[in-house]
């Protein structure tokens, strides 16, 4: 069997050829000028591939007929992904990718808009991302309105874009290595940002998991991809993806905003040793010479 015949969309969207298109080109160009290391590289590629599989591929059709494939891909567009890319810090290399008369005359005017600042203000507050980041998973896993999303393709659609956006902006705001400023916020408060995302996340796959009743029957509706898995066992699976590896990424995201603060606070604790020599000496000079009587 062709293995690459599963990379073949089981429905073609331009709209994420052109956007996984657009990111791969626009980074491969700033590559070189920005001098982004292997690692980096390697990260950034993992999360857009993972990006493109979970959502343009023949794994969709098992995604929209299994409740845990679903949860698998969601991990995927949610976590996983943009984690990845988030971690490669691609904004310098995207950037520099960009023609330079593009980034005068249509990014840089565009994100200098009050209506785009404005927008990042809010989706950027650390409250608000953690209700956005936390508060979608609940919204799409909301019994009535999950039945529609996989009955309605649109609607889809616009579920797993939503996810995508909502977890390169909130891993983006967590994972930023730099102090703050020009970083939205201090290393302190990203580490409880994402500490602040875990229990929801914990106890939404818990209550999943040990539900005795279906909760979303809109699988057994339109027909089951295996058949041999019962639709409790299905959902038991699922809320275990969600409980356990979604928690876990958070975890793990969590343990990397506290390594940037304490490189950070290092970082600054030798700026005030290797200052604070020379301001004694300059202190020294400064006070008067005391004055001798005969």
């Amino acid at each position: 069997m062709n293995l690459l015949v599963w990379l073949e969309p089981w429905e073609f969207s331009p709209t994420v050829v052109i956007a996984i298109v657009a990111a791969a080109v626009l980074f491969a160009r700033g590559v070189s000028k920005a001098k982004v290391s292997i690692a980096r590289q390697l990260s950034f590629w993992f999360g857009l591939v993972a990006l493109y599989i979970a959502l343009h591929t023949r794994l969709d059709y098992f995604f929209e007929h299994e409740f845990f494939m679903h949860r698998a891909q969601h991990l995927v567009l949610h976590h996983l992904g943009p984690f990845f890319i988030a971690l490669s810090y691609p904004g310098a290399a995207i950037r520099a990718g960009i023609p330079f008369s593009w980034r005068q005359r249509f990014v840089r005017p565009m994100l200098q808009t009050r209506a785009v600042r404005a927008t990042l203000d809010v989706v950027m507050h650390p409250v608000v991302a953690v209700v956005l980041f936390v508060g979608l998973i609940y919204f799409w896993l909301l019994s009535p309105v999950h039945f529609v999303a996989m009955l309605d393709w649109r609607l889809y659609r616009v579920m797993n874009w939503s996810m995508v956006i909502d977890g390169l902006l909130f891993w983006w705001l967590v994972l930023d290595s730099r102090p703050a400023p020009p970083a939205r916020l201090s290393p302190g408060r990203r580490v409880l940002v994402v500490i602040a995302a875990i229990p929801p996340q914990l106890v939404l796959g818990a209550f999943i998991f040990f539900s005795p009743r279906e909760l979303y029957p809109v699988y057994s509706i339109c027909g089951r991809a295996f058949t041999w898995l019962s639709p409790m066992r299905d959902q038991q699976i699922g809320g275990l993806l969600l409980w356990i590896p979604g928690s876990m990424m958070s975890v793990i995201g969590a343990l990397i905003a506290l390594r940037h603060w304490m490189r950070l606070s290092g970082r600054a604790r030798l700026r005030e040793e290797h200052t604070s020599p020379a301001k004694a000496v300059s202190a020294a000079n400064a006070r008067p010479s005391p004055v001798r009587h005969p």
